[in-house]
């Protein structure tokens, strides 16, 4: 008589925090230049949220792998994620990083931290809401970033589809949003926005698409 089937090994994280998990990723990231580090010591000292250095070369190899020359970020804050997105398009072979902010402040803010970096010449800013720049941008592109207002996700994915080319790549941050997620609320609020806009994607056949835990969570979807 055959042996029953054993059942599937299942990584044991026991001990292990998500932080000591993200720091031992983080530790394995290539140096950066200086000013990608000043932008890294400026979130931690204002405890201003960025995607970090896992999240952001995670961000550079898919932006490398799709051989991304046209990048448009929906939220940009001081220009982290965009310094990632523009090296991949540098590296690609040259095109544009569309860099969307809704304070004039903090699009100032990574003006000088893009030059500083030698992307100049890659970016074009944005400043007001990044969903209405997007629709009245040219278009397609190929990849596109999600990282506005967690309650607006779901809005935003219509026109996320409509310009971002078949073949192209969706990635879209916190769709983890600290475990609550699992928590089913009130049909309100940044988790629940997150529920459903990655219900959205998983339910629509033009989208194939994955989590993939780093940090606060990455969803990476290509469109078909």
């Amino acid at each position: 008589m055959p042996a029953a089937p054993r059942p599937p090994r299942r990584p044991n994280f026991r001990g292990t925090s998500a932080a000591d998990i993200d720091r031992y990723i983080s530790g394995l990231v290539p140096a950066r230049p200086r000013e990608l580090q000043r932008m890294e010591e400026i979130a931690r000292t204002e405890h201003f949220p960025i995607i970090g250095p896992a999240a952001g070369n995670f961000c550079y190899l898919v932006a490398r792998m799709v051989g991304a020359r046209s990048v448009f970020e929906l939220g940009s804050g001081y220009g982290y994620s965009t310094t990632w997105f523009a090296q991949a398009v540098r590296d690609n072979g040259g095109g544009t990083v569309h860099h969307t902010e809704w304070e004039e402040e903090l699009s100032a803010q990574a003006r000088k931290h893009l030059a500083a970096l030698g992307f100049a010449d890659i970016v074009t800013y944005h400043v007001g809401d990044a969903v209405q720049a997007l629709r009245a941008a040219a278009g397609p592109f190929d990849l596109i970033f999600n990282d506005i207002d967690k309650q607006m996700y779901p809005e935003a994915l219509p026109v996320i589809k409509e310009k971002l080319r078949s073949g192209g790549v969706l990635i879209a941050d916190n769709v983890l949003m600290g475990g609550s997620v699992l928590r089913p609320g009130t049909g309100r609020g940044p988790g629940e926005g997150i529920r459903k806009f990655t219900r959205m994607i998983a339910g629509d056949r033009d989208w194939t698409a994955s989590i993939i835990p780093i940090r606060d969570g990455l969803l990476v979807a290509r469109r078909y």
